[in-house]
């Protein structure tokens, strides 16, 4: 047999263990996404990767 002070233990952690959190585990970088494209930082990445495109198909030869 178990002794009490036991089983009254468990019961105190009990509710403990069945605690659900809500945290959102994207929150930082859907922040930072949203600030990409706020600041216009996208336009420019864009840009710049079809700039980027170009130049290396105007300087390659074949």
């Amino acid at each position: 047999m178990a002794p009490d002070g036991l089983l009254w233990h468990w019961h105190l952690d009990y509710p403990t263990l069945a605690q659900q959190f809500d945290t959102d585990v994207f929150a930082g970088v859907r922040r930072a996404a949203d600030n990409f494209v706020k600041t216009g930082q996208v336009w420019a990445l864009l840009i710049g990767i079809v700039i980027g495109y170009l130049l290396r198909g105007f300087t390659t030869y074949g």
